[in-house]
């Protein structure tokens, strides 16, 4: 099969295998999850050339679909022209080969279809490394060069190269080596960032991490909050590594905010499992905000795949078990609904438009006042010829009342309870009354 190029792209059939009855059928109806399934192909420049969701009763053990829809798919692939079958749903090896038969073209399945959207996002040296490290994990059990189908000319690594590129041998042994290999790479990143974290908690700011599910317009507001040009595009996957910059909140409270990787229903786990080093961040974060699409007719269900995600981080010990006391919901994109449906039912909720800025005011004002509940109010009296004291507490603190009264300062400050540790430590001599 000639590989495609820009000017040769792919024509693909994105095929759902619906089981009705099961769970994810009373959470998520077939069709949002077929156009989630055409969404995740058409980003990366798969032509959608056929498309169909086919019940099934129960899954075949050879071909996940019954004889004749084997058959019903493979006149309607070769009609089409298809080059590549996208199965959304997981496959085994021996499926995927005996369909790649059935069929005459490469056929994948939801995980490698979001590891290649990965692949082609990742833009960092870490990214790389976890993209390769998942793929890999996802490939060992295979041991087939299942990637020959997405080639394009394009820049890359591996095996996500253009034609002509070395790519990964399908080797159990020369596999395993790899991905210990990557695995220590990815320790020294995580070592990387702790340090990073240690060196911000000497400055501390206290970081607001953005999750939620990809799409959601995370980066929209991230730009709009902070005043960034962070990448935020109608587009799955459009952000990978995660970007930090600084805010300013109503108090004059400065903070880190946080754009992360977006979930997906399904998230493959080798990405949870490479992607470790970059969901530190969110386990490390003062608040977590979890941004949904308000406007998406699947909002409730896509709000189940986050928390999933999350609950299962905190199973595997990534994620601290109470993440939930640290998290609020941002119901974003309400500038596309009509106004007489913009009251929403979550009272804890902060309904805004990143696009509009509609009711960002009053989401600074939340992420301050959350931030403000964790704080410790302190009364210190200073000595006055000891100007470095009191700098350091309006540069780590929040300052609510001051009263000079000859050679004494009388400070009443809001800090983090790390901040208040640190400072009763390092200047406790010079501290001319009790903490009240």
């Amino acid at each position: 099969m000639t590989a495609p190029t820009e000017a040769t792209p792919q024509r693909a059939a994105i095929l759902l295998p619906w089981e009705h009855g099961s769970r994810r059928d009373r959470l998520r109806e077939a069709e949002a999850r077929l156009a989630e399934a055409i969404g995740l192909a058409a980003s990366i420049g798969l032509v959608i050339a056929h498309r169909d969701i086919l019940q099934i009763r129960s899954q075949r053990p050879a071909t996940l679909f019954g004889e004749g829809q084997v058959a019903r798919i493979g006149a309607a692939i070769a009609e089409a022209e298809v080059g590549v079958a996208v199965v959304d749903s997981a496959l085994s090896p021996v499926q995927q080969r005996n369909l790649e038969r059935a069929w005459n073209c490469k056929v994948i399945d939801r995980t490698g279809l979001i590891l290649d959207i990965f692949g082609e996002r990742a833009r960092t040296a870490e990214g790389v490394l976890q993209v390769e490290l998942a793929h890999l994990a996802y490939q060992r059990s295979r041991l087939v060069r299942s990637w020959t189908h997405l080639e394009r000319q394009r820049g890359g690594f591996g095996f996500l190269g253009g034609p002509g590129e070395t790519q990964i041998e399908a080797d159990r042994r020369l596999i395993t080596d790899r991905i210990a290999r990557l695995k220590r790479d990815l320790d020294d990143v995580r070592r990387t960032r702790a340090l990073h974290r240690a060196a911000r908690n000497r400055v501390p700011y206290p970081v607001v991490a953005l999750v939620g599910y990809t799409n959601a317009g995370k980066s929209t507001l991230f730009n709009a909050l902070t005043g960034a040009a962070v990448q935020a595009e109608d587009q799955l996957f459009a952000t990978l590594d995660p970007t930090m910059r600084l805010i300013v909140l109503p108090s004059g409270r400065q903070a880190i905010l946080s754009d992360t990787v977006g979930f997906v229903s399904d998230l493959p786990t080798e990405l949870v499992a490479a992607f470790r080093a970059t969901l530190e961040e969110v386990a490390a974060a003062d608040i977590i905000l979890h941004v949904r699409d308000a406007a998406h007719p699947d909002s409730a269900a896509q709000r189940a795949d986050v928390i999933a995600v999350l609950d299962n981080m905190a199973a595997s010990g990534m994620l601290d078990a109470g993440w939930q006391n640290r998290s609020f919901e941002v119901l974003n994109k309400i500038d596309l609904l009509p106004p007489d449906h913009r009251d929403l039912p979550e009272t804890d909720a902060i309904a805004v438009s990143a696009l509009s800025g509609e009711n960002l005011p009053a989401l600074r004002a939340a992420i301050d006042a959350r931030l403000a509940r964790s704080m410790h109010l302190m009364t210190y009296a200073l000595p006055s010829s000891n100007g470095a004291i009191l700098a350091w507490l309006y540069r780590h603190g929040e300052v609510t009342a001051r009263e000079d009264d000859g050679d004494r300062i009388t400070v009443s400050v809001r800090l983090r309870p790390e901040d208040r540790a640190r400072f009763e430590n390092d200047f406790a001599p010079a501290i001319l009354a009790p903490a009240s």
